[in-house]
């Protein structure tokens, strides 16, 4: 049994506890304003209502390797990790960074604030082009796990991406059924 799922804190954002078990790639479906406290609001593919808020130091990192236009981050990918050393109040409370993004051609590096008056860099990978999807080749496979039973089904359908779930979500209802 795969017990990731259990261990997500409730919340009604993505926030480090989230990526205990791992890094996330999510995909930028929508940006929007949020409060003043946390001003930005990425929707991403199969947030399931946990939109990502980046704290200002990832907002830095998102204007100087995107820009400023938002509109543009739509369909760019981000890869988002766990930094158990994110200080906050002075207190290591750890925080979402981000390792990789979508369009860009080479590292990029910026530098960060860490405490007052001092900066380090900061640097972020480019993120390999995305896979597509062989949708009729993932129909084909969840045919068969339905037909191993729902334990088969449940673990096939864990192991996938946000992105193929999304895709294949439509299939889900029938394969339950099968597989019962």
């Amino acid at each position: 049994m795969n017990l990731s799922s259990t261990i997500i804190p409730k919340s009604d954002q993505l926030n480090s506890d989230s990526l205990q078990v791992g890094p996330l790639t999510i995909k930028v479906t929508a940006v929007k304003s949020g409060s003043s406290e946390q001003p930005v609001v990425i929707h991403y593919e199969g947030d399931e209502g946990h939109p990502y808020k980046p704290g200002k130091s990832m907002r830095r990192v998102l204007v100087g390797a995107w820009g400023p236009d938002s509109d543009k981050y739509i369909g760019r990918r981000l890869t988002l990790y766990c930094d158990r050393g994110v200080k906050w109040a002075g207190e290591e409370v750890g925080g979402i960074r981000i390792s990789h993004m979508s369009e860009l051609t080479e590292p990029f590096e910026i530098a960060l604030t860490v405490t007052r008056g001092k900066r380090k860099p900061f640097t972020v990978q480019p993120l390999a082009p995305e896979q597509q999807i062989d949708i009729q080749a993932l129909t084909d496979i969840g045919d068969t796990k339905a037909g191993e039973g729902k334990d088969a089904l449940r673990a096939w359908w864990e192991s996938l991406t946000p992105a193929v779930r999304t895709a294949l979500k439509d299939k889900l209802p029938a394969w339950k059924e099968k597989a019962a």
